[in-house]
Formats: C-alpha cells, sequence, structure tokens
C-alpha cells in the first residue's frame, strides 16, 4: 500500500501497487459493514461481474478476497479526472471527444451485455478519463439480465438524470443492456453540453422527468442529435443497442497520445500524473528487486491524499473509488510546505433554467478567458473556473452564491444572468465583500446600496441597467421623423422590469417632448388582438413593448393580424433568438435595445470568434463576447498586481475594477463611482427576413436634440 485515496462510510480506498509494479486502487470495506446481512454476497457478486468483462475501455479488477475478515478487491488505477469532474471544472467537451469518449465506453457496454450483464449506474462520476480514453468504472450494481434477487422489485436503483424510465418505474423485469444505453444517452448529451439531459433537482423531480418529459438536448452539436434521441427513446425497444452505438460514434482511436481530449483536461491529468513520481519507487520497480539499502522514509512518501480530493461513491452495497489526489489535510512533517490556494474566477449563472442560453454563453465566454489566460507562457499564476447553476430559482440563487463566497479562493465571480435571482443572491456577495460582475442583470435596485458607496460595495455592471435601456430604447424611437404618436405597453409578468423599463421610456420620449398613449394590462392577459386594437384605435403611430418575450410573441402576431404598419420595439427581455422562432413572420418590422453586441459585427472580435468556433464548434452566442471581456478584465487587474506584488485576492479587488479603464474585443468598460456602467451600452437592432441586423448604438440623446 502506497497511500489512501480516500474513505467513507463503507471504506476506504487506497492507492496500491502489484507485484509486476503496476498501480492498483484497493477497495477495503470495514469489518462491521462485512458483518452485515448479505454484504459478502453483494460484494462477491460485484467482483464476479467486473471480472468477467473484457474490455480495454472497462478498469479490470486485478485482485480480490471478498471472504477476508475486510473484504477487498484491487483494480488498476487510472490518473485521470472522472468526466464530472472534468465536465465541473473545464465545462462541456467538443464534439471529437465526446464522440470518442462516447465509442469507448459503448464498447465497454457492449463488453458487459456480451458478458450477460447490464451495469445499472452509467453516469459522469463512474468514467474516468485517461490520455488513451476513457475507462468505465464501478460493477457494484451490476446485474445479470433479468437477475433481481437480493434486489426488491419496488427499489428504484442507479443515479436519478442518469437512469432509464423503467429504472425510475422500478420495473425489474424491463431492465436490460438498453437501459445502459438510455444511460449511455445521458452521459453524451451531459458530456456534449455540461448539463444533465433532465435537468437538476430532487431525486423525485429527476425520476418523474425521466419517466414524462422529454431531455433538454440544447447544445448538443447537430452530428450527434440523431443519436443521442435515439439512445434516449422512452421505450428500451426502440433504443439501439450499445455496439450499434459504438459503431455510430466511430471517429477515430485516441492512440497513445492525449489528443482526445481538450488541453484543459489534458493538463489536470499530467498534473495528477506528475504527483505520482513523489511515490517511493515507482519508476524501474519490479518484482522480488529492491534498493540494496532501505529508502528514507517520509510522510510524502505515503502521498497525502485528499478526502476532499477523492471521492467515494456509494450504491448497492459497494463504493467506486475515483482518482483525483490532493492533501488529506493531516498536515506534514515541516518538510514540505502546504499545498497554495487554489485560486478561482466563479461563475453563477442559470445554466438549466429559464435563461439557461443566456447563461450557457456567459459560462462559456468566462470558460474561454480562463483557459486562454492559463495557456499564456508568461502568466503570473493560474485559476481555476468555478461554476455554479442557479437554476434561475431565488433559493438555488442564494445557496450556489454562498457556495462561492465561502470558497477563500475565489477572487471574482462573474453573474448574476437573471434580475430576480440576482437580488436573492446579493446577500451573500455583499456579506463577503466578494466582487460580483454581470454582464446581463440590469436592476436599478440591484445593488441596494446608498450613495455613499460602502466598504462592502461589491457590485459592477456592464450593462445599462433597466430605466437607462428604456431611455435609450425612447431616444432610438425618436429617430424616425414621422413618429408622433407611439403606443407604449407596460405588461406586468415581470413586474420590477417592466415598470423600471417604462421608467426610462417616459423619461426618453419626455426629453423629445413627445406624448405617447400609454397602457397596463395584468401578467395573465392574454387577448392581444383587443389590446393592441385599443392601442391603434388610439392613434398610435409606433409600438414600443415593455415585458417579456413570451408576451412580445403574442403582440407581434396581433399586430400582424390587424394589419398595423408602423414599427415595433421591444427591450432587453424580449430580444433574443426565442423571438424569432416563436413570432415567426410576426417577427419582421420589429426593432429591439438591448445591452450586447454580436461579435461578427466587430472586427476586434475576429480572433476571439475563431478561438470561440475551435473551442465550441460553432459561432458564439449573446452575451458571450461580453462575459470573455469582463473576465479578461478582471485576469488583467489580477496580472498587475501580480507584478507589483500581489497575489490574487478580493480585498480592494472592486474598487480597483470600479477605476479602470478597460478595453475588450467587444468595446471599452468603464464604471462610474457607484460601479454602474458609463456610456450608452445600448443597441439597437432589426428583425429582416426572420434574421437580427444590425442596426447601430442607440443614441445617447433624443432626435430633435441631436440635430441642434
Amino acid at each position: 500500500m502506497l497511500g489512501r485515496l480516500g474513505a467513507g462510510g463503507m471504506g476506504v480506498v487506497y492507492l496500491g501497487r502489484t507485484e509486476g509494479g503496476e498501480l492498483a486502487a484497493v477497495k477495503v470495506t470495514h469489518a462491521d459493514q462485512a458483518d452485515q446481512p448479505d454484504f459478502r454476497a453483494r460484494f462477491r457478486r460485484e467482483v464476479e461481474a467486473a471480472r468477467r468483462v473484457s474490455s480495454p475501455w472497462a478498469v479490470p479488477v486485478t485482485g480480490a478476497d471478498p471472504d477476508a475478515p475486510e473484504p477487498w478487491m484491487a483494480t488498476a488505477f487510472v490518473a485521470g479526472p472522472s468526466l464530472g469532474e472534468a465536465v465541473a471544472a473545464h465545462g462541456a467537451l467538443p464534439e471529437r471527444s465526446v464522440r470518442l469518449l462516447g465509442r469507448s465506453v459503448a464498447r465497454a457496454l457492449a463488453a458487459v451485455h456480451a458478458a450477460g450483464l447490464v451495469h445499472r449506474d452509467v453516469k459522469p462520476g463512474n468514467v474516468l478519463l485517461a490520455v488513451d480514453g476513457p475507462r468505465l468504472i464501478d460493477f457494484g450494481i451490476a446485474r445479470a439480465t433479468g437477475e433481481t434477487a437480493l434486489t426488491a422489485t419496488d427499489m428504484v436503483v442507479g443515479t436519478p438524470g442518469f437512469l432509464a424510465p423503467e429504472q425510475a418505474e422500478a420495473r425489474a423485469d424491463a431492465i436490460g443492456p438498453a437501459t445502459d444505453v438510455f444511460a449511455l444517452g445521458c452521459l453524451l448529451a451531459y458530456a456534449a453540453t455540461g448539463r444533465p439531459p433532465f435537468g437538476t433537482g430532487t431525486p423525485d423531480a429527476l425520476l418523474y422527468r425521466t419517466v414524462h418529459d422529454e431531455p433538454d438536448l440544447t447544445g448538443v452539436p447537430e452530428g450527434l442529435l440523431d443519436l443521442v434521441r435515439a439512445c434516449l427513446a422512452k421505450d428500451p425497444a426502440a433504443r439501439p443497442a450499445a455496439a450499434e452505438t459504438g459503431v455510430r460514434l466511430v471517429e477515430d482511436d485516441p492512440g497513445d497520445t492525449a489528443e482526445w481530449l481538450p488541453a484543459p483536461v489534458v493538463r489536470t491529468i499530467a498534473e495528477r500524473s506528475a504527483r505520482m513520481l513523489a511515490l517511493p519507487g515507482i519508476d524501474a520497480t519490479a518484482a522480488g528487486t529492491g534498493p540494496a539499502e532501505p529508502p528514507k522514509r517520509s510522510r510524502r512518501g505515503f502521498l497525502l491524499l485528499a478526502s476532499g480530493a477523492a471521492a467515494l461513491a456509494v450504491g448497492g452495497g459497494s463504493f467506486a473509488a475515483w482518482s483525483a489526489l490532493g492533501n488529506d489535510g493531516r498536515g506534514g512533517d515541516g518538510k514540505n510546505p502546504p499545498p497554495r490556494t487554489s485560486w478561482k474566477i466563479g461563475v453563477l449563472a442559470d445554466l438549466s433554467g429559464p435563461a439557461k442560453e443566456i447563461g450557457l454563453a456567459q459560462e462559456r465566454g468566462a470558460r474561454l478567458a480562463v483557459e486562454q489566460f492559463n495557456a499564456r507562457r508568461d502568466k503570473p499564476f493560474a485559476l481555476e473556473l468555478k461554476v455554479a447553476d442557479d437554476r434561475g430559482d431565488r433559493t438555488a440563487a442564494l445557496e450556489a452564491a454562498r457556495g462561492l463566497t465561502t470558497d477563500p479562493g475565489v477572487v471574482a465571480v462573474l453573474g448574476p444572468t437573471s434580475d430576480d435571482t440576482g437580488q436573492a443572491a446579493l446577500p451573500a456577495f455583499e456579506e463577503a465583500g466578494l466582487p460580483l460582475l454581470t454582464t446581463s442583470a440590469g436592476y436599478n435596485l440591484f445593488t441596494l446600496r446608498d450613495k455613499q458607496s460602502p466598504p462592502n460595495a461589491t457590485v459592477l455592471r456592464a450593462i445599462p441597467n433597466h430605466p437607462m435601456g428604456g431611455a435609450y430604447l425612447a431616444f432610438a424611437v425618436t429617430l424616425l421623423p414621422t413618429i408622433r404618436k407611439p403606443g407604449v405597453l407596460q405588461e406586468r409578468t415581470d413586474d420590477q422590469y417592466s415598470w423600471l423599463l417604462v421608467r426610462g421610456v417616459q423619461f426618453g420620449f419626455g426629453q423629445a417632448k413627445i406624448t405617447p398613449h400609454y397602457r397596463v394590462v395584468p401578467a395573465r392577459a392574454r387577448d392581444y388582438r383587443t389590446i393592441v386594437g385599443e392601442m391603434m384605435d388610439a392613434g398610435m403611430d409606433a409600438y414600443v413593448h415593455c415585458g417579456v418575450r413570451e408576451t412580445a410573441v403574442l403582440a407581434a402576431r396581433a399586430l400582424l393580424e390587424l394589419g398595423f404598419t408602423g414599427p415595433r420595439f421591444g427591450g432587453q427581455h424580449a430580444f433574443g433568438p426565442a423571438f424569432l422562432k416563436e413570432a415567426g413572420p410576426a417577427a419582421e418590422n420589429w426593432f429591439f435595445g438591448a445591452p450586447v453586441l454580436d461579435p461578427a459585427t466587430r472586427k476586434e472580435a475576429a480572433g476571439f470568434t475563431a478561438a470561440y468556433r475551435k473551442r465550441y464548434g460553432a459561432a458564439p452566442a449573446y452575451y458571450t463576447g461580453e462575459s470573455y471581456d469582463v473576465v479578461n478584465m478582471v485576469l488583467d487587474q489580477l496580472a498587475t498586481n501580480a507584478k507589483a506584488g500581489g497575489t490574487p485576492a478580493r480585498k480592494g479587488l472592486w474598487a480597483q475594477l470600479r477605476a479602470k479603464k478597460y478595453t475588450g474585443v467587444m468595446g471599452g468598460y468603464s464604471f462610474d463611482k457607484y460601479g454602474d456602467l458609463t456610456g450608452v451600452g445600448t443597441f439597437v437592432y432589426g428583425v429582416q427576413d426572420g434574421a437580427y441586423k444590425a442596426v447601430g448604438t442607440a443614441p445617447a440623446v433624443p432626435a430633435d436634440k441631436t440635430k441642434a
């Protein structure tokens, strides 16, 4: 035994070495667990199941003794992270990596099924990533096809979110090889998008969605969609076999290089492999040979391995060792310094809720910025990205925020995606004094700070607040010389947003000495033919929608049906690809004021766009470029501090960023003394032939003043 990888309630996982010198993960069960009824039968079955599987993509058993006082089993040690750990740290994998991952896991499952078994727990934590390909682990709940012994017929076995409908409904007689294929489909979707296809939440909610809802495959590359959908068919008979899935995923073999994985994941594997150099006698060790003199022992030789960096997944009476390495917190002998703080940039975003498209864009922009920073040879330090999904929920947002603020390594956070979750999460950031930079939340009450800018000031808003956005939108309307009586609709689905926006619109038209026709409707209003018809009867010659996308779509359809010929305008919360899709032909002749630029319209963003395409296989979405810029602004300030002898820290960083003038690929950023963006920051888009066309920056004053 060379060291301890981790421990849990069931036992301990050690790092060991075979007589031939190969590393092994050795799972040793506590004696009191071994005395429990049926435990040895379950443990023996796990060993037998693992030994029956012969595949280069499944971790092999190298030894076991189920009858020992403390039963143990040894498997080949894989120094790489699990898929779940890699995605959490580095984001979704590119399409080629997903194909190679899926092909190898499918072949491993084909071997499992050929042995007459069903794995039943294919999930990100049970797939380890190595430089020569992935490895499937943990046969703790594997069963022979059709076997129900030792398992209650009404027991759900597996991991919610990565199990099939027949598992979710505990239909033991329906569980078979197709069950693993469904889980493989979940795994592929997770690897390609960075999130589970049935979302997150309580086990009951996940089980219900698995049975009744369609998977969310937003972001899955087009070349993988058909296969992933087939794997996720509700009917087991409609799913392809594992072997067929592997054939359909054939790309090329990983070989002996790390080229199948993104560079950040390869670095993680390399860093962990490098730690193995501290092991006693690992290199050039053979059975029956040894040094002439016993080596001097030190605690370093025992690998101070962290319980926080090694995980034990408990299920079905067994546990699976993950292979993350670190410090176990027990201290050293004083000869080796403790590991330094792992500095991080946080992301608080909606990755699985109503604003997930924006949240994903923000996360990807931040991730690309951090990856490029870490790839620099002259970087003064390396950083990690720590991502928290608030799911668009206020309660989850505060919990996710505290997960970031209580991590001393997090020095700044990009987020949140939405106004509502931002207000819920803000107290955690103010209490911790952790800088929070948002590219999409525009409530002017968002900072909750008075005009004295107290020491715990935390928010920098890289977009105009909603009232300013409303004013700039009204100024844009005044550019049309024929507009004399615009109709302004305030709908109250998001009451605070619409109120703030209409206040700005009112101010803007007031500056232009224009008197609009105002109309306020409740959130539940759906008869927009009557609503906009009354506004047309009042003589409106332009329509301004102060509300959310869903009601803007209703208004667009009604205006088209009623033959309204004037221009239509909307704000930030109505803007986006979904409006074009849902409104269809009714989207024509609409204009929007939004706080984002299309990177394709910026020659300065060409390099960023090319790097993004290489990393993610698609053009960057709205909000990606701004998020990339804001994180780079933070990194630039931290690097400046390092040149002066400082280390990354949250203390004092807000004030430094607030005073900073930074030019990114999407434009310039500077802030007033309260942390609000200076300048217009609102850009006008028009809809033409079903697509957004950039018109230009919104005017900073009404049209009649620009002519003076």
